[in-house]
């Protein structure tokens, strides 16, 4: 079933704080979003309040027309997976266990065959099926990032909500966790909305970006209208070069700031001295 999701002047306070103003965009079934601004520009907390872990006020967060405010956990767990920027998990779980817990809201009286089927078919999906009995706490971060998307994965969910899902891999597996929610938008229609740092794997892999400054969208529409050298000057503070990929997006190079002299990144010579009299 095709899920369309509206996020209706959405804005959230952590105390007196305001760190999103006014935040509105609708994102259809398949489509990937990427959510992407300087450190504390709200995109973590964006993505919490479109999964309801952070409360907002009614009518502000739509799927298919209901409020997620006036779903139950179970119903809105069926529809929305989530995968956090890092887990932290304190009891010696297996892989396997971690995973299956991905199948709660689907669980009734007891586990059944067909919820250990999707484990195992998750965990072979994502190509980690022989991490299936290690502990998850004896995992490399890249390895426990994976695992964590696979839990997300377990709850066939329609909707991917995912914060930072790359920075824990090496380029490799970057590439691949990418290549795996391309394939689940294009081929299972599930929506993906994901907070990324890296401006190229955002430009390679998204259908739209949103661009967040302070709060509030500065830019949003496709990689190549959002993505502009000007646009990244007034969000970042930085110039960069904006040219085409082999794959006809944009690719963002980073160019040195005027302002920066080559002296500022030199040993102080007090430093040099004592190091050169030790030696």
């Amino acid at each position: 079933m095709a899920l369309k999701i509206v996020i209706n002047k959405l804005s959230f306070n952590y105390a007196s704080i305001q760190v999103l103003k006014e935040i509105e965009f609708t994102i259809g079934a398949g489509e990937i979003l990427s959510i992407v601004g300087p450190n504390g520009s709200g995109k973590s907390t964006l993505l919490r309040c479109i999964n309801r872990i952070l409360k907002t006020r009614q009518n502000t967060v739509l799927i298919d027309g209901k409020d997620i405010n006036k779903l139950n956990l179970k119903e809105l767990s069926k529809i929305m997976g989530y995968v956090p920027q890092s887990s932290v998990c304190t009891f010696p779980f297996t892989v396997f266990d971690v995973v299956l817990m991905g199948r709660k809201p689907y669980i009734h009286w007891s586990l059944s065959e067909r919820d250990y089927e999707i484990v195992a078919e998750t965990l072979d999906f994502l190509g980690i099926k022989e991490l299936a009995m290690r502990h998850f706490n004896e995992l490399s971060g890249g390895e426990q990032q994976k695992v964590i998307i696979a839990r997300a994965l377990a709850q066939e969910p329609q909707v991917l909500l995912l914060d930072e899902p790359t920075s824990s891999l090496d380029i490799k597996h970057q590439l691949e966790i990418l290549l795996i929610l391309q394939y689940l938008a294009q081929s299972r229609h599930c929506t993906v909305i994901m907070a990324l740092h890296d401006l190229n794997l955002a430009s390679r892999f998204s259908d739209r970006i949103l661009m967040l400054k302070k709060g509030c969208i500065f830019a949003a529409g496709t990689p190549e209208i959002v993505l502009t050298e000007d646009n990244i000057a007034a969000v970042y503070g930085i110039k960069a070069r904006v040219t085409n990929s082999v794959v006809d997006k944009p690719q963002i190079t980073p160019l040195m700031p005027e302002s920066t002299s080559i002296k500022q990144w030199k040993t102080p010579l007090s430093v040099t001295a004592k190091t050169e009299a030790i030696v």
